[in-house]
């Protein structure tokens, strides 16, 4: 939980293959919270509209939507949530942060095309190098938030995510501890 009772979320971008989901679940246990996965609101509420390569803003923005209809509650109640997706869009990103008036902390995972390649052809099923340097493309053309190097082994990572939540006053010296 966060800090004197009140909670927060955490915004979890980057390419497909730097470890976002990974690293989410992380952080979510980290801080007894809730993992949301917008690929998963994508596909279970078949919002996937494509413009030429990319899925729409229009898409995101409607998963938006049902992320923040499944996490307000949780976040009033005092449990964080950590949301994990390519966030392609800046504008995606700002309308979640307008949609959820609570503290946050927003990452961006960082790590080389070659790693993110190699990291899904390790998947099962992989999406395939040419996904992969797709949505590298979109979701690598804007920075926000805090950078992280994920080309670090999964503990770390998640252990710099951790810092920075205590750093910006989210968590205590222990993860779940106010």
């Amino acid at each position: 939980m966060g800090r004197a009772g009140v909670s927060f979320y955490v915004v979890v971008r980057g390419p497909l293959g730097a470890g976002k989901t990974a690293v989410s679940r992380g952080i979510a246990s980290a801080v007894r919270g809730t993992h949301v996965l917008i690929d998963t609101i994508l596909d279970d509420y078949r919002l996937e509209e494509w413009d030429e390569v990319y899925i729409s803003e229009r898409s995101f923005l409607r998963a938006n939507e049902i992320a923040v209809r499944q996490s307000a509650d949780l976040l009033r109640g005092g449990t964080p949530v950590v949301f994990d997706g390519n966030f392609y869009y800046r504008s995606v990103v700002e309308d979640l942060l307008f949609r959820l008036d609570f503290p946050h902390l927003v990452v961006t995972l960082k790590a080389p095309l070659a790693t993110c390649v190699a990291r899904d052809a390790q998947r099962l099923p992989s999406l395939g190098a040419e996904a992969a340097r797709e949505v590298y493309a979109i979701s690598t053309s804007f920075d926000y938030g805090t950078l992280i190097d994920a080309t670090r082994p999964l503990d770390e990572v998640v252990l710099s995510v951790l810092a920075e939540l205590r750093r910006v006053g989210l968590i205590g010296e222990r993860p779940g501890a106010a």
